[in-house]
């Protein structure tokens, strides 16, 4: 219980932790690209606005007195070395090619947009398309694109960087998550071993008395007094009471030492064929079961868990004592186990008096009862089902509870198969 405690704590740490940690890398790898980004555009721009700065142009002679032979490296000169630009181009102002540098370009200005990334490859272009004006009227656009190599490069660093770094920083936060799981279970653990020492001294030291009582009742009873006389109706009630008593105690007590754990040494390969046979034909089970009719259905082959036997036997007697009492006459009871590839199934189902939904959730709760009345009629304390859940969680198992009512309930013991 509490290393599952341990485990959720540190689970939950290391989600909200890994959460926070990948936020924090997204927008940091976002803010990244926008700020190469800005810087590449700022380039761009003051490269579009030096080569508009040399377009020479006449007015009085409109669009053929368009001279273009000064522009950096779409006129006549020669780029300069480390020139990066990639294309350049020059269009009318109905949007017809004039000139180009660099890779040949559509007739049509196809790109309108101030700046626009290209995908090509293997790697992107970032383009501007600048309008050339004189006089406040439109002489032509100025097309000029160069790569985001550096761009990208700086980015993949960056990336790789944060692939490498979230997934060490998340196994540091999950230890460090596991540890503090750890130091904040103590005082719980404390406390609850306190608690689980004092559940089972108090369980041990009533054991003598309520034995003593029931002794005492059962020889009184031995004695001469007549059937039905107030004396012999005392000491029924004194031995029944004392019964159920003892029956608390040892289900307080079994429930103190078994706490979630089995020993190592009593684990052994079970075969749960024969284990439901004898289960089934206890005297408890026979004598329960004696007003309705109990069926037992087993797949043809062997099927073996690992396990301790009285205590799983003790948990399946449980629920098939539990459905005989809340069953009517004339009713019936199954006891099935199917066998699946990861893992075995073992189905008490009954037809009795069901579980309202609204007592679903809480039934495996120790001292619950669904009707108290009804409850102590039966004999129960309200531990039977608290019990066979811990045995099959100290199994690695899972027991689960379906029910409608008037119609019937379902209990499932899911175990891992050996």
């Amino acid at each position: 219980m509490f290393n599952r405690s341990r485990r959720n704590l540190a689970h939950w740490f290391t989600l909200s932790m890994g959460s926070i940690l990948i936020l924090f890398a997204g927008i940091v790898y976002y803010q990244r690209a926008v700020a190469r980004l800005e810087e590449s555009d700022r380039l761009l721009y003051r490269k579009a606005r030096i080569m508009a700065a040399n377009v020479d142009y006449d007015p009085r002679r409109g669009e053929d007195s368009i001279d273009l032979d000064n522009v950096p490296i779409l006129g006549n000169y020669s780029p300069p070395l480390g020139n990066e630009t990639t294309y350049a181009r020059w269009y009318s102002p109905q949007g017809e090619l004039r000139q180009f540098y660099g890779i040949p370009a559509p007739g049509k200005l196809q790109f309108t947009a101030a700046f626009e990334t290209i995908q090509t490859y293997p790697e992107w272009q970032r383009q501007i398309t600048l309008p050339v004006q004189h006089g406040g009227q439109t002489i032509g656009y100025l097309q000029v694109a160069v790569p985001l190599t550096d761009a990208q490069a700086a980015l993949k660093g960056v990336l790789l960087v944060f692939v490498l770094a979230v997934p060490l920083t998340l196994g540091v936060i999950a230890l460090v998550g596991w540890y503090l799981g750890g130091r904040a279970m103590y005082p719980i653990r404390d406390s609850y071993l306190q608690l689980q020492r004092f559940t089972s001294d108090a369980s041990h030291e009533l054991r003598a008395p309520v034995a003593a009582i029931l002794s005492n009742a059962q020889v009184g009873l031995m004695s001469p007094i007549e059937q039905g006389q107030p004396k012999h109706k005392r000491l029924e009630k004194i031995a029944e009471t004392a019964k159920l008593m003892n029956k608390l105690v040892n289900d307080l007590l079994f429930l103190a030492r078994q706490a979630g754990r089995i020993d190592p040494v009593s684990i052994q390969p079970i075969d749960l064929n024969n284990l439901l046979k004898e289960t089934i034909a206890s005297p408890a089970i026979q004598t329960a079961a004696q007003h309705l009719t109990l069926h037992l259905k087993l797949p043809e082959e062997r099927v073996t868990v690992n396990g301790n036997t009285d205590l799983l036997r003790q948990a399946i007697a449980n629920l098939v004592i539990n459905a005989c009492k809340y069953t009517p006459e004339q009713g019936t009871v199954w006891l099935r186990l199917i066998d699946y590839y990861h893992y075995v199934l073992i189905q008490v189902e009954d037809t009795g008096i069901g579980i309202p939904q609204s007592d679903l959730p809480h039934i495996f709760d120790r001292f619950y009862r669904v009707d108290q009345e009804r409850t102590r009629t039966t004999g129960g304390s309200g531990l039977g089902l608290a019990i066979a859940q811990q045995i099959v969680e100290a199994h690695s198992g899972r027991l689960t509870a379906t029910s409608q009512v008037g119609q019937g309930s379902l209990f499932e013991i899911e175990l891992p198969l050996s």
